[in-house]
């Protein structure tokens, strides 16, 4: 499909300026943060900032009673992004899902590189299973969730959880990152021009992996030796997004393993289009087919 009018119009506006030599980070950062085609949120009955362990988290409660909930894990290179700019999307899904959310602002590199992200997504998400009265939440229907890091670290926590005997009820992976080797045939072919390069793509995850093993199944999930046991999954990819690849492989590595899998491409679209329903009437759509399928784990009727 040709690119989407309002792809093509959203990248002809981030070429307004010549690319640096080098990603800066404090500079997306700070760029990521003000961003406003995130939206804004809607108003929910509580909002609660806490810790587990060291590690901040938000929490979204869109009504009273005990609830399910979703372990949300924002993305940004494991490098950029915080509980601010995950903070619309985690207000929508909690208020759209008739969910409990929890948002993670897991330690980020290149101050903390590999494993530090995955300790804390993992630390959070354990807690949450194993203090559910405390969370007000139900231990038998929690999911995890991310966009694009965020992803890879909601199913290497998913996981991980399965290998320690908590229970999950979904996954939930928006564009993810799940291979290292930086080579599919859409990491080629939209390498360049279509928002997330691969040259910055390749800049980040060094700095993430560190001297880590490249094939650690908790960088690369793609590579695990043995994905069956995992809860059902909810996969979301971009046409135009050089991760396209990796992730449609990495739904059917999880269908292959008897792991229930619904995938959606949506064609025309770019990386993490679904966080950005100020700009892509697709977000809406896309966000629209997840929560129902996340109101299908929690045992709620489809909306």
């Amino acid at each position: 499909m040709p690119l989407h009018p309002q792809t093509a119009a959203f990248l002809k506006a981030m070429k307004a300026g010549p690319a640096p030599a080098e990603p800066d980070v404090e500079v997306m950062r700070a760029a990521t943060r003000a961003n406003p085609n995130r939206g804004v949120g809607p108003d929910l009955a509580e909002t609660e900032d806490g810790v587990v362990g060291d590690v901040p988290i938000r929490i979204y409660r869109p009504e009273s009673g005990t609830l399910p909930a979703l372990v949300y894990f924002h993305g940004g290179f494991w490098s950029i992004g915080d509980l601010s700019t995950a903070d619309p999307m985690c207000r929508r899904l909690a208020a759209e899902a008739g969910c409990v959310v929890v948002s993670v602002d897991y330690r980020l590199t290149p101050e903390h590189p590999f494993p530090a992200a995955v300790e804390d997504a993992y630390a959070v998400t354990a807690d949450l299973v194993a203090n559910a009265g405390r969370y007000g939440v139900r231990p038998d229907a929690v999911a995890v969730a991310g966009d694009s890091a965020g992803g890879n670290l909601a199913t290497v926590t998913a996981r991980h959880a399965r290998d320690e005997g908590v229970a999950l009820a979904h996954q939930l992976l928006m564009c993810p990152n799940t291979d290292s080797g930086l080579d599919s045939p859409s990491f080629a072919e939209f390498g360049e021009g279509y928002g997330l390069s691969a040259a910055t793509m390749a800049w980040f995850f060094g700095h993430y992996i560190g001297g880590a093993d490249r094939s650690d199944p908790r960088i690369a999930p793609l590579r695990a030796d043995d994905l069956s046991g995992m809860p059902p999954a909810t996969v979301l990819t971009a046409e135009y997004d050089i991760l396209r690849d990796e992730g449609e492989a990495y739904a059917r590595a999880l269908s292959a393993a008897g792991v229930p899998v619904e995938l959606r491409r949506y064609d025309g679209m770019m990386h993490n289009f679904v966080t950005l329903p100020e700009v892509f009437d697709d977000a809406v759509t896309a966000r629209a087919w997840a929560v129902g399928r996340l109101r299908q784990a929690f045992g709620k009727e489809e909306r």
